[in-house]
């Protein structure tokens, strides 16, 4: 009976996901926009509101760690290839200014926005025992974040990869997400500190030590072992196993560390070599996988992570709120950063529309809080509906701001490593 339940729930997410993505792609949006929504639909805010006994039936409370088992292993498979995805475009050099301003301001300004709005959230939305700086911190870090998967295939789509707004945008996301994700193995290395500050010095030493050993020894010995026995960048099943194998024990040293699996898997797909055939053959081979049978999983794991009661009280003032500082924050932040590079408003404006975008990212940073007990299910489903809303909002606001505008590439095409 209990592989029987989790192939149906396999079987409902999955159709769920897809039915969605279709719809959604018809009106100019990505895929994971759907599978996103899918995720809510699923919930208790619609289908356990509409048909509360069948919810209960088909995702019965003691069924839902295997769900959590399955979406992690997508979340550390996506993550590996996020980290190896991750690179600055080949004409880098020339907007390198423009992209450190873009990344820092789109950082900077939301996280200080969220972590100034977290003394009103606080009292009444907040776990019991939560202090409030790691969770002002935890709010500052989650109005920061920049999907670059996302960004990327919305640019690839739209045919603006190569133009000086899409590679400015690739360029500044990839900054804004590394700054972004220090912060937050930052605050997570806090929230470690409540058993003590050795908990704190455990989790922050290990993953220095960790990022340490990871590109002075691991990334030379992969970048060696890749150069025998792949040298046209697409590892046969051994090689490919042994890539996995050290995927996974990465995500378990930043678990053991009280940090979340993801930052390994993320580290170690950073190390690997920027090659185009190897990033190829890890998408052909496992990011397929991941994306279309893992993460909408994971997603409609979130979904049932949300809660009705986030709309009780000061809820619908609260996301508005939320809403309000994400989007000001980011468009606004990226747009003065990329003015002081020297670029025109609408274009500017046109870029910080880009770094708005959050989607899967936004999601992790929220499952990571969920998990750490820094956050609960209120805050969780405004997060959740935030994401979705400046995903959503990224394809037309883009298009309307660049409207007559020349989408010529001004460098090579793609996302190459420099």
């Amino acid at each position: 009976m209990g592989s029987s339940l989790l192939l149906l729930q396999i079987v409902v997410i999955l159709a769920t996901s897809r039915l969605l993505a279709f719809v959604l792609r018809g009106f100019g949006q990505p895929p994971v926009i759907g599978e996103m929504i899918a995720g809510l639909a699923l919930g208790p805010l619609l289908f356990g509101s509409l048909a509360p006994g069948l919810h209960a039936q088909l995702f019965p409370p003691q069924s839902l760690p295997v769900l959590a088992g399955i979406s992690e292993i997508g979340l550390v498979l996506f993550m590996f290839i996020v980290g190896a995805e991750l690179r600055l475009p080949n004409s880098v050099a020339s907007q390198l200014r423009t992209s450190a301003w873009v990344g820092v301001s789109s950082v900077v300004l939301p996280f200080l926005l969220g972590a100034a709005i977290a003394p009103w959230l606080h009292p009444q939305l907040v776990p019991a025992g939560v202090d409030l700086l790691p969770f002002a911190l935890f709010m500052g870090v989650s109005m920061s974040i920049t999907a670059f998967p996302i960004m990327a295939r919305i640019l690839k789509e739209k045919g603006l990869a190569g133009s000086s707004v899409g590679l400015l945008g690739l360029t500044s996301a990839a900054i804004a997400d590394v700054l972004a994700w220090i912060l937050l193995a930052l605050v997570v290395a806090l929230i470690a500190a409540a058993s003590g500050w050795y908990g704190f010095a455990r989790a922050l030493g290990g993953l220095i030590v960790l990022g340490v050993v990871a590109f002075a020894l691991v990334r030379p010995a992969v970048a060696s072992l890749l150069r025998r026995h792949a040298r046209d960048g697409r590892p046969d099943g051994a090689v490919l196993a042994l890539l996995l194998i050290v995927t996974f024990a990465f995500a378990a040293l930043t678990h053991w560390l009280h940090l979340h699996a993801v930052f390994g898997a993320f580290l170690f797909g950073i190390c690997l070599p920027r090659d185009d055939a190897l990033l190829d053959t890890l998408v052909e081979r496992l990011e397929h996988v991941a994306v279309i049978v893992l993460m909408p999983v994971f997603f409609a794991l979130a979904g049932l992570n949300t809660s009705p009661d986030a709309f009780v009280g000061m809820g619908v003032s609260a996301l508005l709120l939320i809403l309000l500082v994400a989007i000001v924050g980011k468009v606004v932040g990226s747009a003065i950063g990329a003015r002081l590079g020297g670029m025109p408003w609408r274009e500017s404006l046109a870029v910080g529309s880009l770094m708005n975008t959050r989607g899967l990212m936004e999601l992790i940073v929220m499952k990571i809080g969920l998990d750490i007990g820094v956050i609960g299910r209120e805050i969780f489903t405004m997060l959740m509906i935030m994401a979705v809303v400046t995903t959503l909002m990224t394809t037309p606001l883009l298009m309307w701001l660049l409207r007559g505008r020349s989408a010529a590439p001004v460098g090579a095409r793609g996302t190459q490593s420099v």
